[in-house]
């Protein structure tokens, strides 16, 4: 028989079996690909609506405006939503597959975890190359419309709403008081208005006992109709008659009707104020606009330089010689300005303080004002490079939360949409504080731009090749029933031994062997409690720097659970339930902290560590004592029924 051969038929059959398996996990990942986009999608959705509600409330606009509204908002979180639905369908598929064991029967097959990568990380190249090109081609579009339109909302007028009891000025140039209105007939009762027109002192006050009001044909007037009432109007900014005594006009009125100002129709605003907008352009736009900015603000720097050698060094009358001669002259002191300044006279000191203050003041006003224009500059030129690293960030983003879904989802193995959403949300959180603190830094120019912006890949990179590490080589990393035996063990916790009848028993039980081997036992107890007061305090120095192994317990133990698992096999009841009250021993943590004594020196040394472990041993040689108590008592009784069993025979 050989072994170890590899022929041309093995070759073609492990390759069929990877073929089979690559269509099964992309089938499985495609699925739960398209329902967590969907979600992820949704969610994004929610919180970017959030931002802008108030834009939308009260405005009074149409499906279609809505639809689009929302429309391009899908387009333009699709990027954001594909790095989020990749982390999530990557984890709860292999998830789903170590829960099942269909990982462990894959790894059985000779196939390892990054073999079953394989047409996953085909299909997640792909998409990132989507999520380019989208956001280079699709993107910037959706984003310019998006802007147009949310400006065009801003514009609108609002929805007239008129509320009962409180000012409504949603009407341009009219405050509008309604005490009491008909939601059936649409009348107004007990309308008072304050008209505007120029200022205050032309303002009018209008008083009526009901009204209707109404929207014109073409939307862009409001008729309000009012019946008995009357009109006052200041009269003071207006030309009044010669030979009136009345500051004011005052009109009685039983029918009037008044027409208002009110564009309450949606218009599509321009779009030359958003050529600005780094995130509506695409790569190439944005290359060649940073070309211009710096071309621009570049030819502004040297204008505003040529300004200030023009004004600092060609004053009238004042040379280049000049004021270095007046510095060196004040370097040595041949000449002092507060002796030229107390020379002077009263009314020149004042004027010449303020020449002095204004001429600061004003180089003050002039240096903001040249600031805040290169700030602006500034500030554009890093968005569109932000912008552009960010078109390749986003993309590679989905390739990085592969390799930390697909490898955690293969060591935690829990699918479903519980654990896997807990541990997405957790990273995505991470992830998202790193990103924005780098995009915020690298904004206000604090940071660099390329750092800020990939700082967040930066710290996920090594923790995507820790877990894929880890998961290739079946760790046990994120696995949850080691850390709880871990600190069940720590704490001293343990859990109550179950035994019970087998349906299909093939060897009975050795009774006489078993009967025999327990009395033994006993012995060697009653031998190893004599020897050992477990009752008294460890001594220090034996623990930690002078120990002698102790093997007794662990040998006691494990010749108990042989009998155990012999006796197991029993139909008898009473044995059975004495096989439950045996406790799971601990056969070592009564006699020292750690295995290696440079690590028991090390804890002697550091008093509050080993202050706890030697505390944590004594606890558990009281237990111990305890534990023995009980094996022993439970062995007489097993011993007394083995007895009696043997006696019926």
């Amino acid at each position: 028989m050989q072994t170890g051969k590899v022929t041309p038929e093995s070759i073609q059959t492990i390759m069929l079996r990877i073929k089979k398996l690559d269509k099964f996990i992309a089938k499985q990942f495609g699925l739960l690909f398209l329902g967590t986009f969907f979600i992820c999608q949704f969610i994004l959705m929610m919180q970017f609506l959030w931002r802008y509600i108030d834009e939308l409330i009260g405005k009074g606009l149409s499906m279609d405006v809505l639809a689009q509204f929302f429309w391009y908002m899908s387009l333009m979180l699709v990027p954001q939503a594909l790095p989020l639905a990749i982390l999530l369908s990557s984890l709860i598929t292999f998830g789903n597959l170590g829960e099942s064991s269909e990982l462990t029967a894959i790894k059985a097959a000779g196939i390892s975890l990054m073999q079953a990568f394989r047409s996953l990380i085909v299909i997640v190249f792909i998409i990132s190359l989507g999520s380019f090109y989208f956001q280079n081609v699709v993107g910037p579009n959706a984003n310019m419309s998006f802007s147009r339109l949310l400006l065009s909302m801003k514009q609108k007028s609002p929805e007239l709403e008129i509320p009962e009891g409180v000012f409504y000025d949603g009407i341009p140039g009219c405050n509008l008081y309604v005490q009491k209105k008909d939601l059936e007939t649409g009348k107004l009762y007990g309308v008072m208005i304050y008209k505007m027109t120029d200022s205050y002192e032309d303002a009018a006050i209008i008083l009526a006992d009901s009204g209707m009001l109404q929207s014109t044909a073409e939307k862009k007037h409001l008729l309000l109709t009012l019946y008995s009432g009357e009109w006052f109007e200041n009269m003071k900014s207006q030309q009044v008659v010669r030979g009136a005594g009345v500051p004011y006009r005052r009109e009685t009125f039983v029918n009037k009707k008044i027409l208002l100002d009110f564009d309450s129709d949606f218009n599509v605003a321009d779009a030359s104020a958003l050529s600005n907008n780094a995130k509506g352009k695409s790569v190439r736009q944005i290359s060649l606009d940073i070309d211009s900015l710096n071309h621009v603000y570049d030819s502004v720097g040297r204008v505003f330089y040529n300004d200030a050698r023009m004004r600092y060094y060609s004053s009238p009358g004042i040379s280049k010689a000049d004021s270095l001669r007046a510095v060196k002259m004040a370097a040595t002191r041949t000449f002092s300005f507060d002796s030229i300044y107390g020379r002077l006279t009263a009314d020149r000191k004042l004027s010449a303080v303020d020449r002095a203050l204004g001429r600061v003041r004003s180089e003050m006003a002039d240096l903001d004002f040249k600031g805040m224009l290169t700030a602006d500059g500034d500030r554009l030129i890093r968005q569109h490079k932000i912008e552009a690293i960010n078109k390749f960030s986003v993309a590679l983003q989905c390739l990085l939360f592969f390799f930390i879904g697909a490898p955690l989802g293969a060591i935690i193995r829990k699918g479903g949409l519980g654990v896997p959403v807990i541990i997405s949300v957790l990273v995505f959180i991470v992830f998202f504080i790193f990103d924005n603190s780098g995009y915020r830094m690298a904004r206000g120019g604090m940071w660099t731009i390329w750092f800020g912006k990939t700082i967040a890949l930066a710290v996920l990179t090594p923790l995507a090749v820790f877990f894929t590490y880890k998961a290739n080589n079946d760790s046990v990393v994120f696995n949850v029933d080691f850390y709880r035996n871990f600190f069940m063990k720590l704490l001293g916790l343990r859990i109550k031994r179950a035994v019970y009848r087998k349906d299909v028993i093939i060897n009975d039980p050795g009774y006489a062997v078993d009967a025999v081997e327990l009395a033994r036992l006993n012995s060697e107890i009653d031998a190893y409690v004599h020897e050992h007061n477990l009752l008294l305090a460890p001594n220090v120095v034996k623990v930690f720097f002078k120990y002698t192994p102790d093997h007794v317990i662990e040998d006691i133990s494990e010749r108990l659970e042989t009998v155990i698992e012999d006796l197991s096999n029993t139909k008898d009841k009473i044995i059975l339930g004495c096989l439950n009250d045996y406790p799971f021993m601990a056969v070592k943590s009564h006699t020292r902290p750690f295995e290696r004594k440079w690590m028991n020196v090390a804890a002697a040394v550091a008093v509050p560590v080993g202050l706890f472990l030697y505390l944590r041993m004594w606890r558990f040689r009281l237990r111990l004592l305890r534990d023995l108590k009980v094996v022993r008592e439970t062995n007489d009784a097993v011993i007394r029924r083995i007895a009696e069993i043997n006696g019926g025979k």
